[in-house]
């Protein structure tokens, strides 16, 4: 009896365990929208209002071996400035990886950055068309297969190395796009896919220590600050992670677009807070603050009802309904900022407009 008892406890615990994992996994791509990025290589404490310059415009680097992945350039931050972390050639930590560029988002009135990882698939990057097979979405570059990755040499450039592992699939752009966040006036309006939102769930590996290395280096270099170079990094890519120098340098041919400083920026960026009257901006203080406080107790309200569920040792199909209920919850007060924040943005707008002389 005591035996049976046992098992019978020990099965009841880990199908509760299962249970909570598969609500977890569930709600995990809809809790991502709610988590704020801390901005990479920020200075802390420092709230980031100004736009990242376009992204420039190079060419890509031979490929240096079979097993390397591109992973695109980016617009850090750092010291008070942007600065250009160089596209470059990095060997996958295990087969089967894929890299997800990070990506900068205009969020709760500020720029944050959301760090890149390796996954089974590509999640969401902002919707930022970075090149060399990141389109915006999902990566055109290569596929894994059987332990070997597959590079398309119509967007590859295999020119240097010997690999038998390659295909040809054309990809056509029409427009270039060089925009280099997400959100925000002028930013990239992408929301992530079906695809994208599941790809959350996968096991993700950060960023390797030659990417974090490579990073350092970058920041640590006045020639790849924005101010410096004005949007056209003279290292723009590198056929090896951390190798700033030498032949396989490549150097930006141009800028995405003309370089604007970094007072003009700020205010191409300020979204809802770019009218600069006080009004202007205590309003969206508050509404930032109202919303934030929103998230947080519907987070508490949500997470006082799983409890409930589980001192009641509720059935599956009575955890399932309440994830569902929950995920939709969530996705409504989502929809619902937004709407309030794109309704404020078009209001001071409107006060903008409003308030310049009128020509004659």
């Amino acid at each position: 009896m005591v035996s049976h008892f046992t098992t019978s406890s020990v099965s009841m615990r880990r199908a509760r365990h299962r249970a909570r994992h598969l609500i977890f996994l569930a709600l995990a791509p809809l809790m991502l929208l709610f988590v704020c990025a801390l901005p990479a290589a920020a200075d802390v404490g420092v709230s980031i209002t100004v736009a990242p310059p376009a992204l420039p415009i190079y060419t890509q680097p031979p490929l240096p071996g079979d097993g390397y992945i591109w992973t695109p350039g980016y617009w850090a931050w750092g010291d008070g400035d942007y600065f250009w972390v160089p596209g470059t050639w990095v060997l996958a930590p295990e087969p089967g990886l894929l890299w997800t560029p990070g990506y900068w988002a205009w969020e709760d009135a500020q720029f944050v950055f959301h760090d890149g990882y390796w996954g089974p698939r590509i999640g969401f990057y902002g919707g930022i068309d970075y090149g060399f097979g990141y389109g915006g979405v999902g990566f055109e570059g290569g596929y894994w297969r059987s332990g070997r990755f597959f590079y398309n040499r119509a967007i590859t450039n295999v020119s240097q190395v010997n690999v038998t592992n390659v295909y040809t699939k054309v990809v056509t752009h029409n427009t270039i796009n060089v925009v280099s966040y997400n959100g925000g006036s002028g930013g990239s309006t992408a929301r992530p896919t079906a695809e994208e939102l599941r790809a959350a769930n996968d096991r993700h590996v950060p960023a390797v220590a030659a990417q974090s290395e490579h990073m350092k280096l970058a920041r640590d270099n006045p020639a790849l600050r924005a101010e410096a170079n004005h949007g056209r990094p003279p290292i723009a890519a590198t056929q090896r992670v951390g190798e700033l120098s030498g032949r396989d340098v490549v150097k930006a041919s141009r800028p995405g677009e003309p370089y604007h400083a970094a007072a003009e920026r700020r205010v191409a960026a300020r979204d809802v807070t770019a009218h600069d009257d006080a009004d202007a901006q205590r309003e969206a203080r508050d509404m930032q603050t109202r919303q934030q406080k929103e998230r947080q107790d519907l987070r508490d309200r949500q997470a006082k009802e799983r409890d409930e569920l589980e001192r009641q040792h509720a059935t599956d199909e009575r955890r399932q309904a309440m994830t569902a209920a929950h995920a939709r919850q969530q996705q409504e007060l989502q929809q619902r900022h937004e709407q309030e924040q794109q309704e404020l943005q078009a209001k001071h707008k409107r006060h903008q407009q409003e308030d310049r002389p009128q020509s004659g």
